[in-house]
Order: C-alpha cells, then structure tokens, then sequence
C-alpha cells in the first residue's frame, strides 16, 4: 500500500475569491426571503387577518435576515482550498465545518460548475473525485478562470502521479 507519510490535514492557504460573499448572500436571500414575502402579502392584502400575518412576516423575516448577515461572511473565513504536487486540501462548511485532504494518487476525475448564480459572479466550482466512499472534495467560489487553471493543472498532475486510482 502506497504511504503518504508528508500528507497531513492542516488548513489550506489559498481562500475563495471575495465575490464568493455576493454569492452566497444571494443564495441566502433566495431561500430565506420568499416565506416573509408571501406573508407580507398576505398582510397588506387581507385585512380580517392582518395582526397574524404581520407576526407571520416578522417571526419569519428575522431568522431569514440573520441567516443572510452571518452565513456568507463566515463561509468565506472558513472555506479554503490548495493544490500541491501531492494533495488538494479543501476547507468548507459554516456550522458544520469540513477539513480534507486528497493525495493525487487518489485523484480519479475532476470536473468544473458553474451555476447561473456563480456565473453571474464570475466563479466556478471545481470537483475532485476519489474512489473513496467519503465522497468528493468541493472547491466552490473560486474566480473561473482561476477554476479552469486548477482543473487544468490537476488533470496534468493527477497523470504524472503514479497511483491506484487510475
């Protein structure tokens, strides 16, 4: 069995591009606001029923509007990511929050995304595929073009590191 003594889980150098805030802030508006949208609405267009809905709006608005000031700010202090000759490191997450290490040997596929949110930003995600049941590492808010130069660069390097996952 191959060793990898010189790999180790230590947190990557490289941070998510800063756009990657906008990013994840507009995610956050799209999933916390349409429910306070809906009873704010249903507020101002119901009279009989106005003191509920405006409760609704409000219990509903508040955690929504906290989730979108926190969230995006602290992914961007925990998510980081490194491609050495040897490994890809990654960091991510917010509440739960993941550290990976991934030796190149152990590299099968590596692939790109980019969503309609991230390219309105002009980021990309990029995948590393293992065999491993932990599943894949997840690059996401990186600047695209730096994103196609990672996936160009792993893809070079994945085939000049000898390994069982080819």
């Amino acid at each position: 069995m191959e060793r990898h003594d010189n790999l180790r889980l230590r947190p990557p150098r490289h941070r998510v591009d800063r756009r990657a805030i906008g990013w994840w802030t507009l995610q956050s508006a799209l999933f916390a606001l349409p429910l306070p949208l809906v009873f704010g609405i249903l507020w101002a267009s119901i009279p009989p029923t106005r003191e509920f809905f405006m409760w609704a709006t409000l219990i509903s608005l508040v955690p929504g509007l906290l989730y979108m000031a926190v969230m995006p700010a602290w992914r961007y202090r925990v998510h980081r990511w490194e491609a050495t000759d040897e490994a890809v490191y990654a960091a991510s997450g917010w509440l739960w929050q993941q550290w990976r290490v991934v030796p190149l040997s152990r590299v099968q596929t590596v692939d790109t995304l980019r969503g309609p949110l991230q390219q309105m930003f002009g980021l990309s995600g990029v995948t590393v595929t293992t065999a491993s049941a932990a599943g894949a590492v997840k690059i996401k808010g990186i600047d695209h073009k730096l994103a196609a130069d990672l996936v160009e660069y792993l893809a070079k390097s994945t085939q000049a590191v000898p390994g069982d996952a080819t």
